[in-house]
């Protein structure tokens, strides 16, 4: 098998599907190279680095600047068609991410590829269409990372993969909703890296932590989780936002709604001791296939709050070691956070879920 994403390997959430698929194929003894962002040290006999110059330079000197949507497209098309450039062998399967594949696909299938897999790490596309411009018409501020070419290219690859992979219950249930047969899709399971433990000691100052991780970006509902975090009667309350903006207006946007509350603090850098301090972790995504950071947080034992369009919720056993809310619906965030904070002890998330099996539902 080969392999392919423009992710750096474990380096993000999509690094980390990446370097999961790259170790079971290692594991199976069937990995015969991958390319991608950045490498594994010590792979460099079987794996490729890919980043075309021309992605840097159309994204800092060029108006693909300003659109979100092609520049996301266009990184992926150039890499996507460096990989199909440097294809000079043929594989028994070809293993490419969705939005950055279908040149791949063709190259590998004319080099006799038998099996073209897709990973799809988002719901369908069209789902994740539709959620996108939901969050849109509540906002208003952001444009969506993907665009009309993305959306083209994705579904041509739905069609020409033999097999696509889902990693949760909610992206397999979008595939079939979308007129994919079920026959064509198959379920693998995402695990958090094994350093999110639990931390051996917590802080005892009283404070009540909220952590999110990931872009800070409407589509992620950071809007939402502002909104609702602002209504806590606590001034000693603290929300930790661990990421960047997303875009430019996404950036002039939350810099004007976080300084208007001395409580919400932005920290990127390693989420893990941020994690272990903990009280909840709330991740109001408007849609995300898995999303790494609840498993993580589960990982270190925290409480989770995710919306119903996150698929990572099928681990949340409601009342236990967290809850499911309304996408979009920050009464029910605020009614979840305030209850977090008053009665802690009462949500304990009594071990980690197992998230390499079937859903423990």
């Amino acid at each position: 098998m080969k392999l392919s994403c423009n992710a750096p390997y474990g380096g993000g959430g999509l690094g980390r599907h990446l370097a999961e698929r790259i170790e079971a194929a290692r594991a199976g003894g069937v990995l015969e190279g991958y390319y991608a962002g950045e490498v594994k040290p010590g792979d460099e006999a079987i794996a490729h680095v890919v980043r075309p110059a021309s992605v840097h330079l159309l994204q800092v000197a060029t108006p693909v600047r300003f659109s979100r949507g092609w520049s996301n497209f266009l990184a992926g098309e150039l890499f996507d068609r460096a990989v199909a450039g440097r294809l000079g062998s043929p594989c028994d399967s070809f293993l490419g991410f969705a939005g950055k594949a279908l040149h791949s696909f063709e190259r590998a299938l004319g080099l006799g590829a038998g099996h073209l897999i897709l990973a799809a790490p988002n719901s369908h596309v069209r789902r994740v269409e539709n959620r996108h411009a939901a969050a849109r018409a509540r906002r208003g501020v952001e444009s969506s990372w993907m665009n009309t070419a993305q959306i083209a290219k994705t579904l041509r690859e739905y069609e020409t993969a033999d097999v696509i992979e889902v990693n949760s219950e909610y992206t397999r249930e979008s595939f079939i909703e979308y007129g994919v047969p079920e026959t064509k899709l198959e379920r693998t399971y995402l695990t958090p890296h094994p350093r999110f433990q639990p931390a051996a000691t917590r802080p005892q100052d009283g404070r009540f932590r909220v952590v999110y991780m990931g872009p800070i970006s409407t589509f992620k509902g950071v809007s939402e989780l502002l909104d609702a975090f602002g209504r806590l009667d606590d001034p000693d309350a603290e929300l930790v936002l661990m990421g960047g903006p997303a875009s430019r207006p996404g950036r002039i946007h939350f810099e004007r709604r976080i300084n208007k509350d001395p409580r919400v603090v932005v920290a990127p850098g390693d989420p893990l001791p941020r994690l272990q301090a903990a009280d909840v972790y709330a991740h109001p995504s408007w849609e995300d296939g898995f999303a790494y950071a609840v498993a993580e947080a589960m990982a270190c034992q925290v409480p989770v709050i995710v919306t119903e369009n996150t698929g990572a919720m099928e681990y949340v056993r409601e009342g236990v070691n967290g809850y499911v809310v309304g996408t979009g619906n920050v009464d029910q965030l605020y009614e979840r956070l305030a209850f977090l904070h008053e009665r802690r002890p009462r949500v304990s998330p009594a071990g980690v879920p197992d998230f390499s099996g079937p859903s423990v539902h």
